[in-house]
């Protein structure tokens, strides 16, 4: 299904961890057309996340996780007093630094989303778009507490994510014994990849998040779910 050769050069991942790096090592490049689908109800709803983006985390310290090819990095720049871009895999980092976002705002860093304790610095507000679903269950309290140490005390946060879509985005998979899901996916240079994709309602994103914050804002659309909150 995948090539073995990312497993090679990095064996302390975990198989979930290797192929979501894989499969958007070898996305990077038509990554973002995702974003330019010609569907009005998914752009209306992609304005919506770039305007709470340029509401939230305006004159702020962002860090950033799973920035990608840095779509959405391209919103915080024009607001964000510094930012903190981080991804684990390199060829959507490449493509990221080459929009030529200025360089007194903005680094980019290839980090592990688990381990952000290699990250010394502090920030006063936090995004992580489309990276959530990404997560296996069992590590959502090893990611999130990660997450909020590096962040200060009422610090706001946004994260955004897939609403589950019948046919879209690839076949969905779910296995015995395994509370995750999956999706089956095919990327453009014929390669196919089975790619771990958790989806959430409102219920259960209340319950993952209320004991990390007082208030939250949850909004489930048509294609994204979004929640803002603040940290304790």
């Amino acid at each position: 299904m995948n090539s073995t050769k990312n497993r090679e050069n990095s064996p302390n991942l975990p198989v979930n961890e290797l192929a979501v790096r894989e499969y958007y090592n070898r996305h990077a490049c038509d990554y973002e057309d995702k974003f330019h689908r010609d569907d009005p109800v998914r752009q209306r709803e992609q304005e919506d996340i770039a305007d709470n983006i340029k509401e939230i985390f305006r004159e702020r310290r962002v860090l950033e996780i799973a920035c990608g090819s840095g779509f959405w990095t391209a919103e915080l720049v024009k607001i964000a007093d510094k930012i903190l871009a981080t991804d684990t895999s390199p060829e959507m980092l490449k493509e990221a630094r080459q929009k030529g976002f200025p360089r007194s705002v903005i680094e980019f860093r290839q980090v592990d989303a688990y381990q952000l304790d290699a990250i010394p610095e502090k920030f006063d507000a936090g995004l992580a778009a489309f990276w959530f679903s990404h997560v296996p269950k069992v590590k959502i309290k090893q990611f999130l507490s990660g997450f909020h140490d590096r962040l200060t005390a009422n610090s706001p946060v946004f994260m955004v994510d897939n609403v589950y879509i019948p046919g879209i985005g690839g076949e969905l998979i779910a296995e015995k014994s395994d509370e995750n899901s999956y999706k089956l996916r095919h990327l453009l240079d014929g390669t196919e990849h089975k790619i771990l994709k958790n989806y959430y309602d409102a219920e259960a994103l209340r319950h993952i998040f209320a004991p990390w914050t007082d208030k939250m804002d949850i909004h489930i659309g048509e294609c994204f779910w979004h929640i803002k909150y603040i940290t304790r």
